[in-house]
């Protein structure tokens, strides 16, 4: 009897197991979310990868989407719901040091539209202002029903900065012609 319930506990325990595992993740030692919810829609994983400065990995980013898509322009230009999910894996990654990294990635992506949208990155940016810890979650969402991007740090709504341009400028950081990281841009892309 003890042989059964023993082999009854094994199955369901892998079943739940099996089940939690299609849920998420497990990238270089942070679990991902494979799906996320967002004013009731769900977005898909598309990639993951990691940001890595001086040899030193700074955060794992998710790329989620409405509909799986491997085509940066195509990303970049839709009008749909689709995040940015940046969790923080190194005590080194500061406020600024994100922001600065940010706006620089931001100042390649928009190019000769730069000057115009600074405004609405130096918004950006007073988001991200608070004190980063390691652990710290980001979630950069745009919607389009309001046409903003969402910046929520640990599942908190920070501010939303508005403009269809920003968001494609926004996302470009990571997916433009430009990116600041070709192989994460590649991840994200599930190439």
């Amino acid at each position: 009897m003890k042989k059964i319930l023993l082999v009854i506990t094994l199955v369901i325990s892998s079943l739940f197991s099996e089940a939690n595992a299609q849920k998420q993740i497990v990238f270089e030692g942070v679990t991902i979310p494979r799906t996320m919810k967002f004013e009731n829609k769900t977005l898909q994983l598309n990639g993951a990868g990691s940001r890595s400065k001086m040899w030193v990995e700074v955060y794992i980013q998710a790329l989620y989407l409405s509909q799986l898509s491997q085509d940066p322009k195509e990303i970049i230009n839709d009008n749909s719901e689709m995040s940015i999910r940046i969790e923080i894996t190194s005590a080194l990654v500061s406020s600024g040091k994100l922001t600065r990294a940010m706006n620089a990635g931001f100042e390649k992506s928009a190019g000769d539209k730069f000057e115009a949208l600074k405004p609405k990155m130096e918004l950006l940016k007073s988001f991200l202002s608070d004190e980063i810890t390691k652990g710290d979650v980001f979630e950069l969402t745009y919607n389009p029903i309001d046409k903003s991007v969402w910046v929520i740090k640990n599942r908190e709504l920070k501010g939303k900065v508005e403009g269809i341009e920003f968001k494609k400028v926004f996302f470009g950081i990571w997916l433009g012609d430009k990116p600041v990281d070709e192989d994460l841009k590649n991840s994200l892309l599930g190439i």
